[in-house]
């Protein structure tokens, strides 16, 4: 699916193509992707290890870096972080935490994504009218309603689950 990044320090944007990844434990940006596009990387205080679908070490080794970012898709916004990793010729990752929080519709045999089901923990917000005024949607509301949707192995997943960066599970 095709969503737009921006960068926080200079409101650039770039579209990129998200692959959608059931099997993938967090959201993640190609290390190459983000050099070309300038994004500006935050030293991660404890590396992350990184293994493959295939249970074999990444590549490109552990997770040093995160970008911390807005995403757009469809009307929505919302301001998230991905840790930085080789990706091979895929910019972008969006794993099971994200599709957890936003449970979003996906038409197969359109190749279509609708988030309809959001919960308001995720932190997204609407973009409105003309105007792109934003509604902002209370983070903590439904604490108890994602706990029961969300499965416990994803409760690992930045602030929505008040754990520190480095418990978050790798690829």
């Amino acid at each position: 699916m095709k969503v737009g990044l921006e960068k926080l320090e200079n409101h650039k944007g770039v579209v990129v193509r998200a692959l959608l990844d059931s099997g993938a434990t967090g959201l993640f940006m190609n290390m190459t992707f983000v050099q070309e596009k300038g994004f500006k990387m935050e030293k991660l205080k404890k590396p992350l290890s990184v293994r493959n679908v295939d249970g074999t070490v990444n590549a490109g080794g552990a997770i040093m870096h995160q970008v911390e970012y807005n995403m757009f898709f469809k009307g929505y916004v919302e301001r998230a972080r991905m840790d930085i990793c080789n990706l091979g010729k895929t910019e972008i990752i969006l794993g099971m935490p994200w599709l957890a929080a936003h449970n979003p519709e996906i038409d197969w045999e359109k190749g279509e994504v609708e988030i309809t089901h959001c919960l308001p923990i995720c932190g997204k917000r609407k973009q409105e009218g003309k105007k792109k005024e934003v509604k902002k949607v209370e983070k903590n509301k439904d604490k108890e309603t994602f706990r029961r949707l969300v499965p416990k192995r994803f409760w690992k997943w930045e602030k929505v689950f008040g754990k520190k960066k480095s418990e978050r599970m790798p690829v």
